[in-house]
């Protein structure tokens, strides 16, 4: 199954994209939030599919994030050796956690808002985990049995946030569009194979970002196991797993987002986003 949400921005309404056309499951569940994931709601909706007669939505105005508001979005640092090469860091021995602010959640072919006082934007394709059920101290074995699905991320970073204001990452991760989600989640059966994924990014038809999930450090077993031994996952919970070579900040010198600048990015079964650049106006 491909979940969508649709509609303007905190109006969207859960669907369901099939082939080409969307239909409207609203009359069935609220929404792609912690309560769907956690009260059986993938089971419920392919019950509701199989049952038929949706009403299908015909004109879609806007694509939002593919799940709600969830109640963190934890993403994986420097999780391909290509990346950790060209920001000059040394490979990682475990994994590096960061989190996204919710509020930087955004869909899929939103704008992207450049920070007031940002020159240092830049873009980060990712392959992204979302769980389907409470998870703590999972063992890597069972990983899978807590995922729901999976989905397209652009991690959004302002540079000199980041790395130039002291503190830790967050402060160049969370702001506002920061987190770019969707299309669509697919769920598991919808991916034969998570470690085999090809990626990639362009900026303004330029190509800066192509590679594969193969190239993980830490594959998705390991990050799912590993994130919780140190916090509880909760259901509709984002994990994004890194971003490989080819980022702004990786270039001499570097090169990073300007006001209408346009990405386009996708993923093998994760479909495509493409968000322009404009500046905070206020």
């Amino acid at each position: 199954m491909k979940l969508v949400r649709i509609g303007a921005l905190g109006k969207e309404k859960p669907a369901v994209l099939i082939g080409e056309q969307y239909f409207d499951v609203s009359e069935h569940f609220a929404d792609f939030n912690e309560s769907f994931f956690e009260n059986d709601g993938l089971a419920k909706l392919e019950a509701v599919l199989a049952k038929g007669g949706l009403k299908e939505i015909k004109e879609v105005s806007r694509l939002g994030s593919c799940v709600a508001r969830p109640s963190k979005i934890i993403c994986v640092g420097l999780n391909y050796a290509d990346h950790a090469k060209e920001t000059g860091a040394a490979i990682p021995t475990e994994p590096i956690l960061f989190f996204k602010s919710t509020t930087a959640l955004s869909g899929p072919n939103d704008d992207v808002i450049i920070p007031k006082n940002s020159e240092k934007t830049d873009w980060e394709v990712e392959f992204a985990i979302v769980i389907g059920k409470k998870a703590s101290y999972v063992e890597e074995k069972d990983a899978y049995d807590y995922i729901a699905g999976y989905c397209l991320h652009n991690d959004i970073s302002e540079r000199a946030f980041q790395l130039e204001r002291g503190g830790n990452w967050s402060k160049g991760k969370g702001c506002d569009t920061f987190a770019p989600l969707g299309p669509f989640l697919a769920t598991k059966d919808e991916i034969e194979d998570v470690h085999n994924l090809n990626m990639w990014l362009d900026v303004n038809g330029k190509r800066f970002q192509t590679s594969n999930t193969n190239q993980l450090i830490f594959n998705v077993p390991q990050v799912v196991s590993y994130i919780s031994q140190f916090m509880t996952l909760l259901p509709g919970d984002v994990i994004s797993t890194g971003t490989p070579h080819g980022v702004g900040l990786g270039f001499n010198p570097p090169i990073y987002l300007k006001a209408g600048d346009v990405m386009t990015l996708g993923m093998d079964g994760l479909g495509e986003q493409r968000q322009k650049g404009i500046r905070y106006e206020g």
